[in-house]
């Protein structure tokens, strides 16, 4: 019995093997239990960026900037549709995945892909190049058309198919570029975004107008899609992680009809006068609201690298109307005689005697002036003439002769005051563009870079006709805006919304600049009576015996003022150099518009039957006449002067036509003074 025991027995080596055996196993079961534990808890999130890289591909979801709109809603009675000015299409990139196409095949595709997308010899050597290396995702070519990218694809599939390569080794990725439906309108205003993006933030780069100035409205967020890639399977299978979100929508003041026509017409001054360039600038006078911003020679957003890479070119992607400032010349004038009658008010205010009356026979022909010692004078000697003969000639000794009563009544701090904190001078107007220049309104004490004092005892009497002070056009169609809407204040803008869509289609007002509410809060500036007053004398400027017939808007009223001012090259006073320009408003009660127009250095030269042909009057005012009748018309606005034609047309009425007997009667009583 003992012996079938110990014959059935283990032996004890035996039995020592196979504890160290199951030892062992236990050890190494454990050792792959805390392998396990490693590779999917400690460094599971390792682990797992490793797969997803070799079988997804994470991508960028694109958003679409923010399109800039027209302002459509300006003709009476007769909204248009929505007008996008700018706004963002969708392109591809193309991409491909070298490591899973075969090396006997990639000069195949290459030569295919430049074939069927018409690539020149260098693009398709690129396309050789990123093949060749070796990566999971190289980005070979941008912005791709969409039937680009169809023809491609279609060709692809076959071939990868018939190759047995997988579909995903090349690949689309849809992003958006810039677009401009109406080709270069509004160029230096709009400006665009650079092609390649920000590294970090991959947002676009502006370069430069409004583009940059709203670009935090502009910007949206990117969003992500995860890309499946398996060599075993040729399908796609792309998820979306994060939604990308749109930027904010512009609707601009600035009307895609006015501004066409502003473009062409200010096009044809320019080169008609045969100037170094030349802008317009319409506004609404009461909102500040800018219906149209032309200047030539024009800006082609869509090819702004030519224009950045040639010093000549980058000359005409600035918005000269605010960059460049210049002395107002006559144009000032108005602005002159506005204070003076301001200073009667203030002096009745103080029971004191006001410093002229309109109407007042004044001696003109003397322009000696107090610190001076050479004499102011005018184009033309005028012996005698009041206020509205002195608009109407443009004199330049009248108006010294006035502000010399007005320095001498209130002192020189009152005019200045008025100069700045009525019509601005020397202060930015904001509109909602970069590099505004603030010009120049001299001070007191303060010295020009020469030594000489900005401000001594003459300065007056050159400020009242338009010199020693620098201005944008900008400023300056502020000032005739407040002189023409009444006498309130006004701010000038090209914004009118910025609205942000949300995911849901309900929109956010952001921005909203022509609310009746902020409208209604201008204070007002000057008195009633002396805005009225302004605007009446400023008709007789369009009509025969003014400095600009040609500004006339037939069937319409409408007033204004011309200035040929001399440019300053090398620190003087260039006789051949000038910046003419001519600033209005029509119609003349309630107007519609006010409107600048600048020909800088048009050619000096005189023309038989136009004569000086570099003068406001000749080269400046007919722009303003013919973009104001197609607007006017545009807009609907009904004609206010049915019998103001010229001589020889058969709708005119010498009895019922506007300012046809007060200027006859003007002209009657200038001759009477002056001979």
């Amino acid at each position: 019995m003992s012996q079938r025991r110990k014959s059935g027995s283990i032996p004890l080596e035996s039995r020592k093997r196979l504890v160290w055996i199951s030892l062992g196993t236990t050890f190494l079961f454990c050792l792959l239990i805390v392998q396990f534990y490693r590779i999917q808890i400690v460094e599971g999130d390792k682990w797992t960026k490793k797969a997803q890289a070799q079988h997804q591909l994470t991508l960028i979801e694109p958003f679409k900037r923010g399109t800039f709109y027209s302002n459509t809603s300006l003709k009476m009675g007769h909204p248009e549709a929505p007008r996008a000015l700018v706004t963002d299409v969708p392109k591809f990139h193309l991409f491909v995945d070298p490591k899973s196409i075969p090396a006997p095949l990639k000069r195949e595709i290459a030569a295919k892909v430049a074939s069927i997308l018409g690539l020149k010899e260098e693009d398709r050597d690129k396309v050789s190049a990123h093949l060749a290396k070796q990566s999971r995702s190289r980005k070979v070519l941008m912005w791709m058309s969409r039937d680009k990218r169809n023809n491609l694809e279609s060709w692809w599939l076959d071939f990868a198919k018939s190759h047995k390569i997988p579909r995903n080794a090349m690949f689309f990725v849809q992003d958006y570029k810039r677009s401009y439906p109406f080709g270069k309108l509004l160029g230096q205003l709009l400006h665009t975004v650079r092609e390649d993006k920000d590294p970090k933030t991959h947002q676009q780069i502006p370069t430069g107008g409004l583009e940059l100035v709203l670009d935090k409205y502009l910007q949206g967020k990117e969003g992500k899609r995860v890309l499946l890639k398996s060599p075993k399977h040729p399908l796609d299978t792309g998820t979306l992680v994060i939604a990308p979100v749109n930027g904010s929508d512009v609707v601009l003041t600035i009307n895609h009809y006015l501004q066409a026509i502003a473009e062409e017409e200010i096009a044809k001054a320019v080169k008609k006068a045969n100037a170094k360039s030349g802008w317009a600038i319409m506004m609404d006078p009461r909102s500040g609201e800018i219906f149209a911003w032309a200047q030539y020679p024009f800006f082609d957003p869509s090819q702004y690298k030519g224009y950045f890479n040639d010093p000549k070119l980058l000359e005409h992607t600035k918005v000269k109307a605010i960059t460049d400032p210049y002395e107002p010349g006559s144009t000032m004038k108005p602005i002159t005689m506005a204070i003076c009658l301001k200073a009667n008010e203030e002096l009745k205010k103080q029971g004191r005697a006001p410093i002229f009356n309109p109407q007042e026979k004044i001696a003109t022909s003397n322009g000696h002036f107090p610190g001076r010692s050479t004499p102011i004078r005018d184009t033309r000697l005028h012996r005698y003439l009041n206020m509205e003969m002195a608009i109407q000639k443009s004199s330049n000794i009248y108006m010294a002769r006035m502000i010399q009563k007005v320095i001498d009544a209130l002192g020189n701090d009152w005019y200045r005051k008025a100069l700045q904190d009525i019509f601005g001078y020397g202060v930015k107007t904001g509109v909602e563009l970069s590099s505004e220049t603030i010009g120049l309104l001299p001070k007191k004490k303060k010295k020009h870079p020469n030594g000489a004092l900005e401000w001594s005892m003459p300065t007056p009497y050159s400020l009242a006709f338009g010199h020693n002070l620098l201005v944008n056009s900008l400023q300056m169609l502020r000032s005739y805006a407040i002189l023409c809407n009444g006498g309130y204040d006004v701010s000038p803008t090209l914004i009118k919304k910025i609205v942000s869509t949300k995911a849901d289609g309900t929109q956010e007002v952001l921005v909203d600049n022509t609310s009746p509410e902020k409208i209604k809060g201008y204070k007002r500036l000057l008195e009633a009576g002396i805005s009225e007053e302004m605007v009446r004398v400023m008709k007789y400027v369009t009509k025969p015996g003014g400095s600009a017939p040609k500004a006339e808007i037939y069937g319409y009223t409408e007033g204004g003022k011309t200035a040929t001012s001399e440019k300053i090259v090398n620190g003087v006073y260039s006789r051949k150099d000038h910046i003419s320009t001519f600033i209005g408003f029509a119609p003349a009660k309630n107007p519609r518009f006010v409107m600048l127009i600048a020909i800088d250095e048009p050619e000096h030269k005189f023309v038989p039957g136009v004569g000086k042909a570099h003068m406001g009057g000749a080269c400046a005012a007919p722009v303003f006449g013919e973009i104001g009748t197609r607007a006017l018309q545009y807009l609907g606005v009904d004609p206010d002067d049915p019998y103001g034609y010229p001589p020889g047309d058969p709708r005119r009425d010498t009895e019922k036509g506007d300012w046809i007997k007060e200027s006859e009667a003007l002209q009657k009583k200038y001759l009477d003074w002056n001979n």
